[in-house]
């Protein structure tokens, strides 16, 4: 099925975005990655500008053929994250910034007038903003009028793996939205993956549910699947519910027929 996402000017193979942290090392990260076959991960400034040369260098483990999505995760607010951005293009010549405003640092929530303010301010610097931000149908289309690339709605919050538990506003946001939907963060199982797929998002954000799983490699590949046939219900179309029994196969009523018919004998 050639059903490829395009977000600004890039067009990914793969709905599955993969984010980086908590594996229990670098080389299962890169091995999981190759498994869900994603064709985008993302890494906080923080783990890319590491100087030490004692650690291992995260880059060296992300797959050539995968494109790095630079996020601004453990900024406070708009000017922080506007500097964290444009430190990000010059470094790793790219305009793509996943942008992260959480100051709360108990729940991760995001601060959503600070987000607006930096969208703002990086679209007009030429950015392609994908912006991470609460289930807000208002903030979502504002978000989207800034010039957005797309919108990143969590499910539920960061690290949780509790699944859609905003899932009416969800449905309003992609329904409402003329950029795609990226669900992003709270997404614990396959399970939760493919159901926000089925409600047409274009596509899922996962990280701690693949990276602390006894099997990581396992589970990406399990997240890609769930992701794939979530995508594929939704293009079919998916059937309609209903209140009562519908038979998929004829009741009595032939055998009322069949009877008439040897009593006419």
């Amino acid at each position: 099925m050639n059903d490829t996402l395009k977000i600004a000017d890039k067009e990914l193979s793969s709905r599955l975005i993969i984010g980086t942290g908590k594996f229990p090392s670098n080389e299962v990260m890169k091995q999981s990655i190759i498994a869900s076959k994603s064709s985008m991960v993302t890494t906080a400034l923080k783990r890319l500008g590491t100087e030490d040369s004692a650690s291992e260098n995260i880059l060296e483990f992300i797959p050539k053929d995968c494109m790095l999505l630079p996020n601004t995760s453990g900024v406070r607010n708009a000017k922080e994250a506007v500097f964290a951005a444009k430190m990000s293009r010059e470094l790793y010549q790219t305009n793509f910034i996943k942008l992260e405003i959480h100051p709360d640092a108990k729940y991760l929530l995001p601060d959503v007038k600070e987000t607006l303010e930096a969208t703002e301010i990086l679209v007009k610097e030429g950015f392609n903003v994908m912006p991470y931000i609460t289930p807000d149908p208002t903030a979502c289309k504002q978000l989207e009028q800034m010039g957005a690339v797309c919108v990143m709605p969590l499910a539920s919050p960061i690290g949780t793996n509790k699944g859609l538990r905003c899932k009416d506003l969800l449905k309003i946001i992609i329904e409402q939205s003329n950029v795609p939907v990226i669900i992003d963060a709270g997404l614990g199982t396959p399970s939760h993956a493919a159901e926000a797929m089925e409600m047409g998002a274009d596509a899922c954000m996962i990280n701690t549910a693949i990276a602390i799983a006894d099997d990581p490699i396992t589970m990406a590949k399990a997240f890609a699947l769930g992701i794939e046939a979530g995508r594929m219900a939704y293009l079919s179309g998916i059937a309609s519910t209903s209140h009562f029994a519908k038979a998929t196969s004829p009741l009595t009523a032939f055998l009322d027929e069949e009877q008439a018919n040897v009593d006419k004998l």
